[in-house]
């Protein structure tokens, strides 16, 4: 295939048929296929039938078919990669090199003067909202590059199988050489990155002071000739969102500005954005703070290949008011950490480890590749459908499967099945689920016998995802969870096992010196961090702990080894349940009194399919005007619209469909007041007991509504809210809402 750019048609004035057209599909095809479980897979909805008809549809047009990875031969032995802090660029270098030469005022170049390269339709350039005289101090300067590489996920070699788990040969035309015992090594992975790696850098930050960030775009630029595959946006633009930075539309990163402002998807290939990121609490309310950013591509319509393609990068922020969390543990909070400062600028956090979580599926070379993208002309050299023989053992993708789309090979950092080798003292981990669609619940465990492969123990098919099993596992230890995706919670809460949905952060305290019975750990133990949420497909999970568990579902994610004998040293100190972490939360008074006049918005399966499978309120996203709520029990349908300062209710609805949905509300956190029309505002539902704290995520199980309370401080503009299970995002269901002067 070769390396061009391409201009594609239209996303969305692709297959457009009507409800009755659908109806009839449902009457039809689906009956059989929702009837057995119609309650479990939320379809006793009213609109049900076209949720049913657009499963159906979308069946009837392509093939759901996905390809069985290679074995990984030798898992748990390649280290587990731990990115080091990005050193900042000097500003004058920024603003004198050639990306530059736009970003001028009054005769200087200053990284200041322009927020990106792109002229608005008037001819003049963005400004930033906040400008650089008004800051504390002068922001600390990066540069990313969005860059063509490659990545490999192991060193391990690998065994060619089938779905029934039986080593086959790969096809002609692949490119490999099987050894004796029919094995090879893995070829490297095209990825589109920042900097050019998977993850992509670490920008260690500070609350009070400001970083700026230089992303420019070089997907253009391939000088290893790499071929690019099916997948990432076809015309090379990219999106960067910091999820869930309070920030301002312009350094959003997000699509109904960019749209709003320049009518683009994205910013084009030779462009740069400055992106502003305050590091200011919303509001100046310390209550407010957070610790663990990431952010990721959100390119309009392709956000998922783009996140999938590589386009990941971790943000950690610490709190250095009164040292309360500022990566040294003989202060503040004394949270696990010790600091290291740099000559370059940077600083390093050691026992402070971020982990991101990420599944994806390598090409077997006979799986065709087809979907509603064929028709649309992104890749017209890829001549799909067809087989690519040639990208064996490369991750597939497919932008529009009808059931949601899940890995088999599960990765940390970018590396299947790492080790982490520990001290004999206490870890702060922090968990971000950076995959597509698949959620995670994680124990850690032992085992005595060690991981089996699945397809050894007789698995097939959907079975195999993950590769590895541990029959004999048992929980050995527990979690100390300190934060959520809104920043430190309330008060600790002590866990056996916690689930992980796309886009949340979870972070926890682990104390390898002792197993939850007591008994003292010693080097050479080891420990697995499994995953026990078993997801076959992306509507939902199959089991879990709130679901019912499988007992045979083990996955080894991890192997911990404990990797020395005596007890290093420890100045942190694990917070008691009585521990207060951050400010507990103030209870808004006002919530109650919101309610019959609440914003509501339902995600929903559309009945037609096609590019706009996924609606909000019935409809598919449209950034050219803020979306509009459903008719509240005061009778009126109010537009997403809310005045600076101001704070509202809003309900979140599942309308069903038979999936869960992480939704995901950009610029400010919120808190859970009530889910399925019970008061958790004080006391937390069970399941969730993080909504005692602020997230930026709901975690929307089929049929379930949740009434949230948020503020809109500090910025005006265009912002969106959208599902984060990226196939749904990608296919219109987000909607855009704006804060007003």
């Amino acid at each position: 295939m070769s390396d061009t750019t391409n201009k594609a048609l239209p996303r969305r004035a692709f297959l457009k048929l009507g409800a009755s057209s659908a109806a009839a599909l449902a009457l039809g095809s689906a009956g059989a296929l929702i009837l057995p479980d119609l309650s479990r897979r939320g379809l006793l909805s009213p609109d049900g039938v076209f949720d049913a008809a657009s499963i159906a549809l979308a069946g009837s047009i392509y093939t759901e078919v996905f390809p069985t990875s290679p074995l990984i031969l030798s898992p748990f032995n390649d280290e587990l990669p731990i990115p080091k802090a990005l050193a900042p660029t000097d500003a004058t270098t920024l603003a004198s090199d050639s990306w530059a030469k736009a970003n001028i005022k009054d005769g200087n170049a200053t990284p200041m003067a322009h927020q990106s390269s792109i002229r608005k339709a008037d001819g003049t350039y963005q400004t930033h909202q906040i400008p650089a005289g008004s800051m504390p101090t002068a922001p600390i300067t990066y540069r990313i590059k969005m860059q063509v590489g490659t990545h490999n996920f192991t060193t391990s070699k690998v065994l060619p199988i089938n779905a029934l788990g039986q080593k086959v040969a790969p096809p002609a035309g692949a490119p490999v050489v099987l050894d004796a015992n029919g094995a090879t090594n893995l070829p490297a992975s095209t990825i589109y990155g920042f900097n050019g790696t998977f993850p992509g850098p670490r920008i260690n930050a500070e609350y009070g002071k400001p970083v700026l960030v230089r992303f420019e775009n070089h997907l253009d630029e391939n000088p290893q000739n790499l071929d690019i595959q099916d997948f990432g946006a076809p015309d090379r633009s990219f999106l960067t969102h910091l999820h869930n930075g309070h920030t301002a539309p312009e350094s959003d990163g997000n699509p109904n500005y960019t749209m709003k402002t320049h009518g683009l998807h994205g910013y084009p290939v030779k462009s740069w954005v400055d992106n502003l990121y305050l590091n200011w609490p919303a509001g100046g309310d310390d209550a407010e703070k957070q610790t663990f950013f990431w952010f990721h591509d959100h390119r309009m319509d392709h956000t998922g290949s783009n996140v999938y393609k590589g386009m990941v990068g971790l943000y950690p922020i610490y709190d250095p008011k009164n040292g309360m969390d500022m990566g040294d543990e003989r202060q503040g909070l004394r949270l696990p950490g010790v600091r290291t400062d740099n000559p370059d600028g940077s600083f390093d956090v050691d026992y402070d480890i971020p982990l991101a979580l990420y599944d994806c599926r390598l090409d077997d070379g006979v799986t065709t590749h087809q979907d509603m993208h064929d028709g649309l002309g992104e890749f017209p050299d890829a001549h799909n459908p067809k087989t690519h023989p040639e990208w064996w053992g490369k991750t597939f993708f497919k932008h529009f499967p009808n059931h949601g789309f899940v890995g088999d090979v599960f990765t940390v950092n970018g590396t299947a099945y790492p080790v982490l080798k520990v001290k004999r003292r206490k870890y702060r981990l922090r968990f971000l689920d950076a995959s597509i669609a698949r959620c995670y619940e994680f124990k850690l465990m032992s085992s005595t016998q060690g991981p089996k492969a699945a397809r050894d123990l007789g698995y097939t098919g959907d079975e195999l995802q993950g590769q590895y099993r541990i029959p004999d596992a048992q929980q050995c230890m527990k979690f100390v969870e300190i934060a959520d995706d809104g920043g430190l919670l309330p008060l600790p809460i002590v866990r056996d096992s916690f689930e992980l949905w796309p886009a949340k952060r979870r972070e926890v305290i682990i104390d390898f010196t002792q197993y939850m019975d007591g008994s003292p750990t010693s080097k050479g133990d080891v420990i697995y961090l499994t995953n026990i949420m078993k997801m076959k497909d992306g509507r939902m999970p199959n089991n879990s702990t709130r679901m019912g568990l499988d007992k045979n579902y083990k996955i080894p994610m991890m192997k911990i080894v404990i990797d020395e004998a005596g007890t290093a040293q420890d100045d942190s100190v694990m917070p008691t349940l009585q521990t207060p972490l951050r400010p507990l939360p103030v209870q808004p008074t006002s919530w109650k009194s919101l309610m019959n006049n609440r914003l509501i918005f339902e995600v929903q399966r559309g009945s037609a399919g096609g590019e706009t499978e996924w609606l909000i309120n019935g409809v598919p996203f449209d950034p050219t005007v803020p979306s509009r709520s459903l008719k509240n029990p005061a009778g009126n349908k109010p537009l997403a619209q809310q005045k600076k300062g101001s704070f509202n209710v809003w309900e979140i609805r599942n309308g069903g469909g038979g999936w869960v949905h992480p939704f995901h509300l950009h610029m400010e956190e919120h808190r859970v007041m009530m889910r399925n029309g019970k008061d958790v505002s004080v006391s937390a539902d069970a399941g969730h007991p993080d909504d005692k704290s602020r997230e930026d995520l709901i975690n929307l199980d089929a049929g379930e509504s949740v009434i949230i309370y948020r503020g809109f401080r500090d910025f005006v503009g265009p912002y969106v809210a959208h599902c984060h299970n990226l196939a749904h995002e990608d296919h219109a269901m987000m909607f855009g809402w704006e804060i007003t002067p």
